[in-house]
């Protein structure tokens, strides 16, 4: 990578090194045909396997105060809620056995099924469910911890197994917010050993360095294949490399092509999908000279999506032109990709205009743990050097990127990742009302606001989707961000091991996952 970088931009630094190597692991006898994405031959029962990720999870591991895509996309395999998203989109009953809407679209009445168990041996009842959705409801310390949950207006168990749910106002995407993890009535300890219902239990976690999952016997549907699953927790780009040398790991996701590129022999299929967010270089807009539109207008004249996507990920990817990603076909809006088409001349003239015509310094804090998003601002730099914008890189530890940029919001630009924790066009784009909590831009535009509270209000599914894509077009055209792509999502996992699938959102299911012979 670094001299293909070299050879284009001169200056970039090494990205990236050799991947090879893959651990042995443990198998019974099998009978099912293979699943999507892997081997072709006989499903094996029972193994282990050890996935490699680049990022600690929250110190909470509560799952309704998770902050981490990282997180949740782990997470997932421990919890299920009411309802739950499978890898086509579609939401199936989970915790529910089935539900009903009534007409008027504010009555949803859930039949829980029969036995099923969280992971303590306790069997979840209605009162549990109540419990975990009026949690997530309550707002009497700002803002409920699931922001679509302050339409209930009340959550009732009219039976050990139903419970009904009553809203203030129709919301037609209400159901894809019942995807949050039900928990055990009043359960103090999910915050160190969460307990949920999904087909792996949580067994322990040891801080920077591993989370460790087991099958869960007890499980209401379809059992999880493999016995064991060990999240290794490798931050060091390099250090990863030398974990899938050494055969320590079996399954490693998110992978930049050129590490794919490197891979030799036939120990590793690659797999790829998107990752379901938007990468973006996402700017503070309170500080100067973000503060100023055409400053950032000019920001994304310099930018070319199509050699990021090249430098980076030899093409692979989906350029993307605002807060949303090709995948929520519905709601995309493919028009708006090409708004901002590299124009020199362009940025430099609005810079003038703006008050900086010799340009200005700019610190990129990123996540050094992500190696795509470091490998993003490297071209970055180099790409806004020829409008005179002085960038420079400034490398921080994941936790250290949450306090300071997503919390403090103490940075001028930043290279991430957002995604939605369901699949709603509110989730990729509430962040950005002005007095939202996860508005870590500080976006702050009336209209926006506006349009947001009119999507809320409205009933028409066809009229609030083209509200949402007024809102995108409105992030676009008063430059927000810098938007540049939805990453491709690299797996590489071992060749006797198949069934991973992607999903529209940001998740890692493992349940289908399993050995071949």
């Amino acid at each position: 990578m670094k001299k293909r970088i070299l050879a284009f931009l001169l200056l970039i630094a090494l990205l990236s090194t050799v991947l090879s190597g893959c651990g042995d692991g443990s198998s019974q006898a099998g009978s099912e045909a293979t699943q999507t994405g892997g081997s072709t031959g006989e499903s094996v029962q029972g193994g282990e396997i050890t996935v490699g990720i680049a990022q600690d999870l929250d110190d909470s591991l509560d799952p309704h105060k998770a902050v981490k895509a990282g997180t949740r996309e782990i997470l997932f395999n421990v919890f299920e809620g009411l309802v739950k998203p499978t890898p086509n989109g579609d939401l199936e009953p989970a915790v529910a056995e089935s539900y009903v809407i009534s007409d008027d679209e504010r009555t949803y009445t859930f039949t829980l099924r029969e036995g099923v168990q969280f992971h303590n041996g306790e069997t979840v009842t209605a009162d549990d469910v109540v419990y975990s959705i009026e949690r997530c409801a309550d707002a009497s310390e700002g803002e409920p911890l699931v922001a679509a949950f302050s339409v209930i207006q009340s959550v009732e168990a009219t039976d050990d197994h139903t419970v009904v749910i009553t809203l203030s106002e129709p919301d037609s995407d209400f159901l894809s917010y019942l995807t949050t993890a039900i928990l055990p009535r009043d359960y103090a300890d999910e915050d160190t050993a969460p307990v949920g219902t999904g087909p792996f239990k949580f067994v322990s976690r040891t801080a920077q360095d591993a989370i460790v999952l087991e099958k869960f016997d007890g499980y209401w549907g379809t059992p999880a294949y493999l016995d064991k699953v060990t999240f290794k927790i490798i931050e060091n780009a390099d250090a990863l490399v030398l974990s899938l040398q050494s055969g320590a790991i079996d399954l490693c996701p998110h992978l930049t092509a050129t590490q794919v590129s490197q891979l030799s022999g036939d120990t590793y299929q690659i797999l790829e999908g998107t990752m379901n967010l938007v990468q973006a270089m996402y700017l503070n807009n309170a500080v100067e000279p973000l503060n100023n539109e055409k400053v950032r207008q000019a920001l994304s004249y310099a930018v070319d999506k199509q050699t990021v996507m090249d430098m980076i990920a030899d093409g692979h990817g989906k350029a993307v032109g605002s807060s949303m990603y090709p995948t929520f076909t519905k709601y995309f809006d493919d028009s708006l990709t090409d708004y901002y088409t590299q124009n020199i001349d362009k940025a430099k003239a609005l810079l003038a205009e703006a008050g900086y015509p010799d340009g200005f310094a700019l610190e990129i804090t990123v996540p050094s743990n992500y190696q795509p998003h470091v490998d993003t601002a490297q071209v970055l730099v180099e790409q806004l050097k020829a409008i005179g914008v002085n960038a420079t890189i400034k490398l921080v530890d994941w936790n250290t990127w949450v306090s300071d940029v997503y919390t403090g919001r103490n940075y001028q630009a930043t290279v991430v990742g957002v995604d939605a924790s369901n699949m709603t066009a509110r989730a990729m784009l509430e962040r950005f009302v002005s007095d939202n909590g996860k508005n870590f831009i500080n976006y702050n535009n009336p209209d926006y606001d506006d349009l947001f509270r009119q999507a809320l209000a409205e009933k028409d599914d066809a009229a609030r989707t083209e509200i949402y894509r007024q809102m995108e077009a409105n992030l676009t055209e008063h430059a927000a961000n810098v938007y540049i792509q939805d990453l491709a999502d690299l797996v590489a996992i071992r060749s006797n091991l198949a069934g991973y699938q992607f999903y529209p959102i940001y998740v890692m299911d493992l349940a289908s996952v399993h050995f071949v012979q």
